[in-house]
């Protein structure tokens, strides 16, 4: 009994041995594989610990083990080998080391399937087994050979319970590759926040900054864009001040704090953008009020430098320029990384030669020009008296104040003479005609008054509404095209010009809008093309409240006008003149639509020209020479063509010719009571439309940034008088039951450039006439 139990062990101890001898191959096959490395960190281990080669040996029989008399004592080399396979084998069971402790149970077959499944191979641990001594096998040595441990990055503690012979095979369950990977392993820490690039003087200003710009009481910002745009820039600087560092001002300060000082030299207000107080800023608190304080005086200075201190529609309901507001953004960063912040700030001026010739005039009425202000004493009125024919010479009286009279009012002829000459009095009268004294040209007490006003006179305040108006013009008058072609028109000059390339090409007089209802409107548009031979189809507004009222007196007047009158299908009527030289428009139309109906145009009226002032007008605006005009126009446009006034001339006829431009060219007309002539003199001219003296009581009662606002207009009504309004006896044309069903009233005015094509004629009826309306 006791043998055959003996054999049953033995059996058993082959079988274990047979088992450990096959995972042992499987895992140094597994480990001459080529597997891909996934890191540098790998490779590197693998170059420090050379991979073994593996064993080619033939598995082992039952031969080749002999039987062993002690019995209960396992073969430890064999169990040595099965434990280093997997580190969950080092806590099994030390029993089967001592003889005393041995039980049948401990080496029943059922151990090496444990064994099998606890060496599942893994790359981590597949790359860090050492190779099994095949010899120590064959051997059966029960003596087993501490393995050298792998060179790792972190240390692994072997288990503290564990015998001798187990924590040499410790290392060889350590998995290097594992071990390589084990920061990815360890708990996410909190990330670094980068460090502030903010001074450490400026921090607590810095951190104010912060703290304001997200607080909805902050009040420094009167608008939300411009409030929102202060944020994003403080931002995008950790909020670090821009206006001081270390609590001194910087040179960008010190720039647009004077400008803002300086505002008047640009006919604003310096009230109207406020500097704070630096130096009594002495605390971080204090400090960040008054940086977004500056900030939004500076973005108040750019917005009203740039599009005005009140919008046009404040002063009227006919004017109508492109709008074009500040950038709150662009600003703060232009103004904030120029090396004159002064001049970048000024840069929202207006950059029209007109307008800057303006600016040095202010300073010189104001006293602040080159020179030192100049007084004229009171003395003895100055006269001067032409010379009557051979018996009496010219009476030239002399006093010691006339030089600077010539200084004052810009004569430099004579500049140090004492004579009161035909030139100083000529001046003086133009003088008294600007201020609205009788022209005598007479140097009377009421005159030296007039010369010696007070800072804000007439004179200083018509230019400061005039520099205001030129911040409503585009900053792009020309079209870029043509050479920065443009045409303006100046209405209370009466004169129109065109300028390319910054110099004037053309000019004439013209006839504009009469005061009140009938006054030229204010505006920028397109000119697209011009109307050789043009159809004058009345307006209703003159149909209603002109040609109805004439008609009751004499219902032939339209017919010996030369006039044509018919009833539309939805019952109005409709008044319109043929082409030809009694044309009411002329020969010639010039066409850039706009809301208010209007256009220039030529006229039979010749006579008008030869008037001072030449408001005679519904609206529209009469040209001198407007075959000149026409010839100019088109040169610009089409310089290969080479048109000359004969050849427009040469196209009069009795049908409509329309002549396209290639590149449209903007129109601007304009309303300047005071400007700079060529010889560089300041003219003053009369306020024809109150613009000027509305402007002024606007800006001085000034309810503040309310100026800004848009006001809302009604728009003028173009609705048609029925015909029921004709008087018995008026020739109606189509009075046959044919009925006129012609283009709406803008297709008429501007021939349906842009507008649907009018409905065919009726059979039996001619096509008609395309018509346009004019004021």
């Amino acid at each position: 009994m006791r043998d055959r139990s003996n054999n049953r062990r033995g059996y058993d101890r082959v079988l274990m041995a047979v088992a450990a001898t096959f995972l042992t191959v499987s895992a140094t096959s597994a480990l001459a594989q080529d597997t891909p490395r996934a890191s540098a960190a790998e490779l590197a281990i693998d170059a420090a610990i050379p991979r073994p080669e593996p064993a080619n040996v033939p598995p082992p029989t039952a031969s080749d083990f002999k039987p062993d008399a002690t019995g209960a004592l396992p073969d430890t080399a064999k169990v040595s080998d099965a434990k280093a396979t997997d580190p969950k084998t080092s806590d099994s069971k030390t029993s089967d080391s001592k003889p005393s402790d041995s039980k049948p149970s401990d080496n029943q077959p059922t151990e090496p399937s444990t064994a099998a499944k606890a060496v599942e191979p893994k790359p981590g641990d597949v790359a860090t087994t050492p190779a099994t001594d095949t010899k120590s096998t064959e051997t059966k040595s029960t003596e087993t050979k501490p393995l050298e441990a792998p060179k790792t990055d972190t240390a692994v503690a072997p288990p503290a319970a564990a015998p001798a012979a187990e924590t040499a095979t410790a290392p060889a369950a350590t998995p290097a590759p594992a071990t390589a990977a084990a920061p990815a392993a360890e708990p996410a820490k909190e990330p670094v926040k980068a460090a502030s690039n903010v001074p450490a003087d400026d921090q607590p200003v810095a951190d104010k900054l912060r703290e304001m710009l997200a607080s909805k009481t902050l009040r420094a910002f009167d608008r939300k864009v411009e409030r929102a745009a202060a944020e994003k820039f403080y931002s995008a600087r950790d909020y670090a001040p821009v206006f001081t560092k270390s609590g001194k001002l910087t040179d960008t300060a010190k720039g647009v704090i004077a400008r803002l000082k300086d505002a008047a030299s640009d006919g604003l207000n310096p009230a109207d953008y406020p500097v704070p107080d630096f130096t009594a800023a002495t605390s971080p608190d204090a400090l960040a009020d008054a940086e977004l304080k500056l900030a939004a005086s500076m973005l108040d200075y750019a917005r009203q430098a740039q599009s005005g201190r009140m919008h046009w529609s404040q002063l009227s309901a006919d004017i109508q320029y492109p709008e074009h507001p500040i950038d709150a953004s662009e600003v703060l960063a232009n103004v904030t990384s120029a090396k004159d912040a002064s001049a970048a700030l000024d840069s929202y001026n207006p950059p029209q030669k007109l307008y800057k010739e303006l600016k040095k005039k202010l300073a010189e009425l104001r006293g602040q020009g080159d020179g030192p202000v100049i007084t004229i004493a009171d003395g003895p009125a100055l006269r001067y008296m032409p010379a009557r024919g051979k018996k009496q010479a010219a009476v030239e009286m002399d006093d010691p104040r006339v030089p600077d009279l010539r200084t004052k009012l810009g004569i430099t002829e004579n500049a140090d003479s004492t004579k009161y000459d035909a030139a100083v009095a000529r001046a003086v009268e133009k003088f008294q005609d600007s201020v609205e004294l009788k022209p005598t040209g007479i140097l009377d007490d009421r005159t030296v008054r007039a010369l010696n006003s007070p800072k804000r006179d007439k004179q200083i305040d018509t230019v400061i509404v005039n520099m205001e108006r030129w911040r409503w013009l585009p900053r792009q008058l020309g079209a870029a095209s043509v050479g920065n072609a443009y045409v303006i028109l100046n209405i209370p000059d009466y004169t129109l010009k065109v300028m390319q390339n910054g110099a004037q090409v053309w000019t004439t007089r013209v006839v504009t809008g009469k005061p009140g209802q009938h006054a030229t409107p204010l505006l920028t548009e397109t000119m697209k093309y011009i109307t050789v031979n043009p159809t004058w189809n009345v307006p209703p507004s003159i149909i209603y409240n002109e040609y109805l009222p004439a008609l009751q007196q004499d219902p032939t007047v339209l017919q010996r006008m030369g006039l044509k009158l018919e009833r539309d299908r939805d019952g109005s009527i409709h008044i319109s003149q043929p082409p030809g030289e009694a044309n009411a428009l002329g020969r010639i139309r010039f066409n850039f639509p706009n809301k208010f109906l209007v256009y220039q145009h030529d006229t039979p009226d010749k006579y008008l020209f030869a008037k001072e002032e030449r408001a005679y007008s519904h609206g529209c605006m009469r040209v001198q020479n407007p075959d000149q005009y026409a010839s100019v126009l088109l040169n610009i446009t089409e310089p290969n063509e080479h048109y000359t006034p004969e050849r427009i001339r040469s196209m009069y006829g009795s049908n409509e010719v329309d002549l396209k431009f290639p590149t449209p060219i903007p129109v601007n007309i304009t309303y300047q009571t005071a400007f700079v002539d060529d010889a560089g003199k300041l003219q003053f001219r009369k306020d024809v439309y109150g613009r000027d003296a509305t402007m002024l009581s606007l800006l001085k009662n000034s309810r503040g940034k309310d100026l800004e606002a848009v006001v809302a207009h009604a728009q003028p009504s173009y609705s048609r008088p029925p015909s029921s309004s004709l008087p018995a006896g008026v020739n109606v044309a189509g009075d046959n039951g044919s009925w006129n069903s012609g283009p709406n009233f803008f297709e008429r005015l501007f021939g349906g450039f842009g507008q649907p094509e009018p409905q065919p004629a009726r059979r039996g009826q001619a096509q008609q006439q395309r018509r346009v309306y004019t004021r």
